[in-house]
Formats: structure tokens, C-alpha cells, sequence
């Protein structure tokens, strides 16, 4: 199965063999784009940003990861416009993630679609499966947060530090906690009346 098939596949959410050669050869041609990216800190936005639409699928304006930012082939990550990521991102997209618009991701937060078999002998073998995780728009996910395959977070929550989001979380809501789930939702009370 060459990569174009092998990608298909794993779209499905079918069992795959993450350890062929041309998935083996897309993560380690991955790398050497996200190191060319994250060498890149302090050069121009515009360059930046050019430099990252050719590691991600869609890339909106305004986009800009601290370093270090990694993920596993790129191809599967849309971002929307307006997009801040603090140091340490990782993204495992063996399935599709898509972000929205105007999202904040603090410190050490890592997104996750893949998954590997929970029986030891095909998981040693290689096998795992990949399920999409989405972000809608206005989202602010706090520092060392992990997000699971499968999950996602409604337009205009936000996600307490330290959290592991296992499940969906609606719209406009704060949810936090091991495994995460909604404290409260977001309230005109919660604004400060703040202006720039």
C-alpha cells in the first residue's frame, strides 16, 4: 500500500500498521519540516507562516507556535485565523484535527487522534487507529492539557490547566479535571468589561 492509500485507510478508523516504511518515512520527513519551522522563531510573520502551510493541510492568518512545535505528518492539521500556541505544542494527527478561529492553546498542550492497540502483541506489531479531534472557534485551552482522539470542544469554552479532555465538551462552557468535564457555563458575569 503506498502512503496516498495507507492515509486513506487510516482515515477510515480502521486498524493500521504504523510501523511501514512510508508512514516511517512521512513522520521522519515531518520532523525535519518542524525543525526547519521552529528555527524560524523571531524571522517575520509572513515567512513564518509560509513556511507552515507547506507542513499543514490549511493554515489561516495569523497562525504562530512558540517553539517547540511538533506534530506526526502534518497533512491531517487544519487552523483557522488568529491561532496562538505557547511553547511545547504536540499534535499526533494520524487523523484529521481541525482548529477554528481566534483559539489560545497555553503551554505543553498536547492533541492526540491517535491511538495504539490494547493487546500487547499487536501493539508491539505496530498496530493502532486514529479517530479526528475538532476545536471550535474562540476556544482557550490552558497549559498541559491533553486532548484524546475523538473528542470535540464547542466554540467559546475554555479547558482548565492540567485537564484531560476524554469526552466532548459542549459550547461556551469551563470544564477542567482528570478526566475533564463542565464546571459551569460562560456567563455575561464573566465579563470584565475590558477594552483595548
Amino acid at each position: 500500500m503506498n502512503l496516498a492509500e495507507q492515509r486513506a485507510h487510516i482515515l477510515t478508523g480502521a486498524m493500521y500498521d504504523d510501523l511501514t516504511p512510508e508512514l516511517v518515512a512521512a513522520r521522519e520527513a515531518t520532523v525535519l519540516r518542524t525543525n526547519e519551522y521552529n528555527a524560524t522563531f523571531g524571522r517575520p510573520p509572513a515567512e513564518r507562516e509560509a513556511l507552515l502551510a507547506t507542513l499543514l493541510a490549511a493554515v489561516g492568518t495569523g497562525v504562530h507556535f512558540e517553539p517547540t512545535f511538533r506534530c506526526e505528518f502534518g497533512y491531517n492539521i487544519t487552523i483557522g485565523s488568529n491561532f496562538y500556541a505557547n511553547f511545547d505544542c504536540v499534535m499526533l494527527d494520524g487523523a484529521p484535527i481541525t482548529i477554528g478561529d481566534n483559539v489560545l492553546l497555553g503551554p505543553r498542550v498536547g492533541i492526540f487522534t491517535s491511538n495504539h492497540a490494547l493487546d500487547p502483541v499487536e501493539r508491539v506489531n505496530g498496530a493502532c487507529y486514529a479517530k479526528p479531534v475538532t476545536i471550535g472557534d474562540n476556544v482557550w485551552i490552558g497549559g498541559h492539557v491533553t486532548i484524546n482522539q475523538g473528542v470535540t470542544i464547542g466554540a467559546g469554552s475554555v479547558i482548565g490547566s492540567g485537564s484531560v479532555v476524554t469526552r466532548d465538551i459542549p459550547p461556551g462552557v469551563i470544564a477542567a479535571g482528570v478526566p475533564a468535564r463542565v464546571l459551569r457555563p460562560i456567563t455575561s458575569a464573566d465579563s470584565t468589561g475590558w477594552k483595548p
